[in-house]
């Protein structure tokens, strides 16, 4: 591979305090943000749930003809007052589009005759939300009537229905469970086959690199739906990766070179490698600013996850995983130098203790 460093020696460990530092900073602003909007008398949430974690209403709507772009449909959403809508087109009905829309709070039923549950409620209205914002494009048929069956009607609301907290807090516990088998699964690999100092290193920069991120969302209030659970597993997967490249440099340089420290090969692990994270996070890298700008409103939480996960992910591969490996066998090392020390001296103090017997001298 092409070597963009020649012969760089810079000091990673040495400047291990100052990224540590960094890092508990952001995590310490992140989490006095989330806790500053939760304990709050009329503060908000930790975080900005999605409609699939918070619940909501989902309208499916039928259009006459070929339904408007969904920028036109969320933008109408957007001047009711809908925040952060899910606009789902249909792929064999062109006619038809899912939009879902978050919880409408301080809601009332309307008077039905009959007796309206809180759900009931929420559904009627995200309804009728849904509905002003269609309006902005015609006339609904409302009722029995068919689109066929009103001249002038441009759209028809053809179903409702729910998508309430239980099953928000089931998607959520999901995606956690999910996310911390995946990282049992990246610890037990990395025992096996390189060292459990080394899967202790990688895994806390993983947890790392999934707080950062969660950190930049309390803060910046981005919405938190699927898609972030999925950039996150994808975070897990690249920052390990490249984890696990330095690791191997290590092991080699360890085989190769056994009068160095440990500090040293590291450092040196690194620099080697250094052109082959530069070259893969700045591609990557690349590709996720590309989704940031251009991906539009509806990949915009998966695309800000990835870029705040993939230079997070890159950074804490330096700055995290191997000054975390190192302590460890350090500490074991120390450990492991202090019980030999300690038998030798039992063995020693044993030995002085040993009975002495007396041979008779002849004369």
């Amino acid at each position: 591979m092409f070597n963009f460093f020649q012969n760089i020696h810079i000091d990673w460990l040495g400047k291990r305090r100052v990224f540590i530092a960094f890092s508990i900073f952001v995590m310490l602003v992140g989490l006095a943000s989330s806790m500053g909007r939760q304990f709050t008398l009329g503060g908000t949430e930790a975080f900005n749930l999605g409609v699939d974690f918070r619940g909501g209403t989902v309208v499916t709507a039928k259009f006459k003809g070929s339904r408007p772009a969904e920028d036109e449909i969320r933008r109408a959403l957007g001047s009711v007052g809908v925040a952060d809508p899910i606009i789902q087109a249909s792929t064999d009905k062109t006619d038809e589009v899912l939009i879902k829309v978050p919880l409408v709070e301080n809601t009332t039923a309307a008077p039905t005759g009959e007796q309206d549950t809180p759900l009931t409620a929420q559904v009627q209205a995200g309804r009728a939300t849904v509905k002003t914002a269609l309006d902005t494009f015609g006339k609904e048929a409302d009722g029995e009537n068919t689109l066929d069956g009103v001249p002038d009607a441009a759209y028809k609301i053809i179903g409702t229905d729910s998508v309430g907290a239980v099953a928000g807090s089931q998607l959520r516990n999901q995606a956690v469970l999910a996310t911390l088998l995946g990282l049992v699964g990246i610890l037990l690999f990395i025992a096996f086959r390189y060292d459990w100092t080394y899967a202790a290193g990688a895994v806390i920069a993983v947890f790392h690199d999934v707080i950062m991120v969660l950190a930049f969302f309390s803060i910046f209030q981005w919405e938190v739906n699927l898609t972030v659970i999925a950039a996150i597993l994808t975070i897990v997967g690249f920052s390990v990766n490249d984890s696990i490249v330095i690791f191997d440099r290590i092991r080699e340089n360890l085989a190769v070179n056994r009068t160095d420290s440990l500090f040293k090969i590291t450092n040196d692990s690194i620099n080697q490698t250094l052109s082959r994270t530069v070259i893969t996070a700045g591609l990557v890298l690349f590709s996720v600013l590309a989704l940031v700008v251009f991906g539009g409103d509806v990949l915009r939480s998966f695309s800000l996850a990835l870029l705040v996960g993939m230079i997070m992910g890159t950074y804490s591969t330096i700055a995290i995983a191997s000054p975390i490996a190192i302590w460890w066998q350090g500490k074991l090392g120390a450990a492991k130098t202090k019980q030999i020390e300690v038998q030798k001296t039992d063995k020693l103090a044993s030995a002085s203790r040993r009975s002495v017997s007396r041979r008779p001298i002849a004369r």
